[in-house]
């Protein structure tokens, strides 16, 4: 993906060589704020309702003061301008990043919630499901925690970077990541499904994975067509007695699992769920 040469900070553009935090940041410092992950096709957002809902759950939970700028319709707007400066113009992927400021841990200066945003051009293959089953293991040397605020894209994302780091040195796609009670949270950049018995089963959230909003999405699809579903805990022995695994986020939609560890898997399902309700979003 390449990078856009212009970015948005709290409602200006800037050439994305601007240095626009100071040391004091906190968002710097303590990786306090979150960030959403968006798509656009074709100047449209995609789930673009679920996104603003959760990232404006998110700010409100994380204790940021309500601004009056953050309306959906006015991030809407500057997102389209910017993905049009960068001429991202058919497929782009979107983050917007929350920073408190600046501050230490008990003299923060305010707490209202800067804004970046950035894009990326998009290769049209991301809207399609890949044809190469994804391989992939599990991460070991570092949990995701359990807690009120474990289902936020917060900026504190070290356990997934680490794992992200560990698959690549180890040429795996993706790395599962597990909670405490070494059950399964998701993966380093997805939320993560499975197909047992017949029944699709996901991580709750109590779980510890991100809130995805595909998954959001997808979960009602599945339970709107009145497919069996389970959102409860997943061990790892659960996962390598699936006969099915997938995964699901912002850019790629629906991505199909060949091999974790000595177990292998099919694309049935995931085939069916792609051409049925993530395929439609992209026309």
């Amino acid at each position: 993906m390449n990078a856009g040469a212009y970015l948005n900070f709290n409602g200006k553009v800037f050439t994305s060589d601007k240095l626009l935090i100071s040391p004091n940041n906190r968002s710097f410092r303590y990786g306090d704020g979150c960030f959403e992950t968006l798509k656009m096709v074709k100047g449209k957002i995609v789930l673009e309702a679920y996104h603003f809902e959760r990232l404006f759950k998110s700010v409100q939970a994380m204790q940021f003061n309500k601004a009056s700028y953050f309306i959906s319709d006015l991030f809407k707007e500057e997102i389209i301008e910017l993905a049009k400066k960068n001429i991202h113009k058919k497929s782009a992927r979107i983050r917007i990043t929350i920073s408190r400021g600046n501050g230490g841990l008990y003299d923060t200066e305010n707490h209202n919630p800067n804004y970046l945003i950035q894009t990326w051009d998009l290769n049209s293959s991301t809207n399609k499901l890949n044809e190469n089953g994804l391989v992939m293991e599990v991460y070991t040397k570092a949990k995701k925690i359990c807690d009120d605020f474990s289902h936020i894209k917060s900026n504190n994302f070290l356990c997934y970077a680490m794992g992200a780091l560990w698959a690549k040195e180890n040429k795996f796609n993706e790395a599962v990541i597990l909670n405490p009670y070494n059950n399964v949270a998701d993966t380093t950049t997805s939320n993560l499904f499975m197909v047992k018995d017949g029944v699709i089963k996901t991580p709750a959230i109590t779980e510890g994975c991100i809130g995805g909003v595909t998954r959001k999405y997808l979960l009602k699809c599945i339970k709107d067509e009145g497919m069996p579903f389970e959102e409860t805990s997943i061990s790892i022995d659960d996962l390598l007695q699936a006969s099915e695994v997938f995964l699901t986020n912002t850019v790629y939609g629906i991505r199909w699992v060949k091999e974790i560890g000595k177990s292998n898997y099919t694309n049935q399902l995931s085939t069916v769920l792609h051409k049925r309700f993530m395929a439609p979003l992209y026309v």
